[in-house]
């Protein structure tokens, strides 16, 4: 997704404890005050479980 920043990711999920779930990364992203544009993306993803941050930047800029 061109229009999503890595670097505003990291920030929308600071202070996340894997393994985690979707639902756990668009609460901890709410918390941290990222735009919709963030939470929206990570809300979409397909996969439901990641197992560290790497996972998760690859599911929500390779999906």
């Amino acid at each position: 997704m061109a229009d999503l920043n890595p670097i505003d990711l990291q920030k929308a999920l600071s202070g996340m404890d894997y393994p985690t779930d979707k639902q756990h990364l668009v609460e901890r992203a709410r918390q941290n005050k990222a735009d919709d544009k963030v939470v929206g993306r990570l809300d979409h993803l397909k996969r439901d479980h990641f197992d560290g941050p790497n996972e998760v930047q690859k599911a929500v800029f390779n999906e």
